[in-house]
């Protein structure tokens, strides 16, 4: 069992109080060993209403801006003060390695720090304009009581992008954790708990099956807005369900990036930014380059280039000096990887290499490069969320932008040349709300970052991120 001076309790938080479940028990486990990490009673309907009730009592006091940010700022200095241990936990639950841990806890840090930063642009405004002989003065208000709905691929960065707006618009927020990583989350409530001085039920915490309490947030019309980062089928499912209630919907939702190498590129830069583009968190993220198009005049020399680099990658329990790719978070990753190689493999792909992750207690699978996959292959048309790197070749431009759009998905993309005219010129084709020139880089604080097409709508981080959680009020005041 995990223990931690960030874990007082195991359990769900309401109303400002520590609270148990009465559902199904949750189990976690650490995926670089099988080993329980912690056990404790879920919640469900009653527990998510009674979460509903507090966070409706928290808006009943609206918070100044001053207050606000100071909450914010609050937590950016407790969360870098703390990164270590949490970056302790996250690793523990979710399998990454300790050092990528604690740089998750930086980047959740940075939407605390810039909502607190740029917290003014909530602010009213007055319009310098005088129609109809009035006054007219523009407020953001609150928008309500908003459900905020996590993966476990990133337990601290997701839930800081929907914290950190929500907060800023003065909500109070129902938050549903995944079930395979809550500790991080619990942590993060410890922390908010300990450090400020928030009014009760304007954070609550609830822990179970993702149906009965995303159910039972749906229903109520004290809900305004769910935000969820997750699947695309999911996500189709929260807009059938969310119509009843005409809720406004934050949805980032699947990926299938595409990552452009031309044969103008540098390809050694190329590699190291599919390196670490490719590898974060095992390969388990929704912006991580999961169709590698390579021109086929460098396909080889490219290939090896990312081959030598895997052979370096040691596979392993995170916590371990050294390593530097870790575990998938369960079996069912393992095997979905495992059937896309040996998908790509009997349909012509060839393997040019594979790490090492044999004799490895937990979820593991070695990292691996395979060259010339079909356009038809399954790693192409769906996410393999794994650590493989399927390499198509093409011909020209028209090619592989046509092929690189030829999905549901408008996520994150990646191109790599050394024209940059020619690379603004193929992303201004690309149907991916993020498209990285030369950087491998995905999303910061700093900037919108959210989807296209299947991939979802609305956005996090940047300005436009702060105004996901208010309503805009217009008030024309005669002169």
């Amino acid at each position: 069992m995990i223990e931690s001076p960030l874990l007082p309790r195991i359990a769900g938080y309401i109303g400002g109080q520590w609270s148990e479940g009465s559902a199904r028990p949750i189990t976690v486990t650490n995926p670089a060993n099988g080993e329980v990490l912690a056990e404790f009673p879920g919640m469900g309907e009653n527990e998510t209403l009674e979460a509903v009730r507090a966070a409706e009592g928290a808006l009943v006091e609206r918070a100044s801006l001053e207050k606000r940010r100071e909450w914010l700022l609050k937590i950016d200095e407790a969360l870098r003060a703390n990164r270590e241990e949490i970056g302790r936990i996250l690793t523990m639950e979710h399998g990454k390695p300790w050092a990528e841990a604690q740089g998750e806890v930086d980047y959740a840090a940075g939407f605390f720090r810039y909502c607190g930063e740029h917290i003014d642009e909530l602010g009213p405004r007055t319009l310098e304009e005088h129609p109809k002989n009035c006054t007219w003065t523009v407020y953001q208000r609150p928008a309500g009581v908003v459900a905020l709905s996590t993966p476990w691929n990133f337990p601290i960065g997701m839930i800081a992008k929907k914290l950190s707006a929500a907060l800023a618009a003065d909500c109070a927020s129902v938050i549903k954790p995944s079930s395979k990583t809550p500790l991080t989350m619990i942590a993060l409530f410890a922390l908010m708990d300990r450090e400020l001085d928030l009014p009760a039920g304007k954070v609550n915490l609830v822990m179970g099956s993702a149906g009965a309490i995303s159910d039972t947030l749906l229903k109520h019309p004290s809900v305004r807005v769910f935000s969820f980062t997750g699947s695309t089928e999911v996500g189709r499912e929260l807009i059938e369900k969310s119509a009843a209630g005409v809720k406004r919907l934050t949805l980032e939702l699947g990926g299938n990036a595409p990552f452009l190498v031309f044969d103008d590129a540098d390809l050694d830069a190329a590699a190291d930014n599919l390196m670490a583009n490719k590898f974060r968190g095992g390969g388990q993220t929704c912006v991580c380059a999961n169709r590698i198009f390579v021109h086929e005049r460098v396909a080889e020399a490219f290939a090896q280039k990312v081959a030598d680099r895997v052979a370096k990658l040691r596979v392993g329990d995170g916590l371990q000096e050294g390593v530097t790719i870790g575990p998938l978070i369960d079996e069912n990753a393992v095997d979905k990887v495992r059937r896309h190689v040996n998908d790509a493999v009997n349909k012509g792909a060839k393997k040019v290499a594979e790490g090492d992750a044999a004799d490895l207690p937990g979820t593991f699978y070695p990292p691996t490069v395979l060259l010339d996959v079909p356009g038809d292959a399954l790693c192409t048309v769906e996410e393999t969320f794994g650590p493989l790197v399927p390499m198509i070749t093409f011909r020209d431009d028209d090619e592989v932008v046509a092929a690189a759009n030829d999905t549901d998905y408008g996520l994150a993309s990646y191109v790599f040349t050394g024209d940059r005219e020619r690379g603004r010129r193929v992303i201004e084709r690309l149907q991916f709300a993020h498209a990285a020139l030369n950087s491998g880089t995905g999303p910061t604080p700093e900037a919108p970052f959210g989807g296209m097409k299947q991939s979802g709508f609305g956005r996090e981080g940047g300005i436009e991120g702060l105004f996901e959680f208010v309503e805009t009020q217009t008030v024309p005041e005669a002169d």
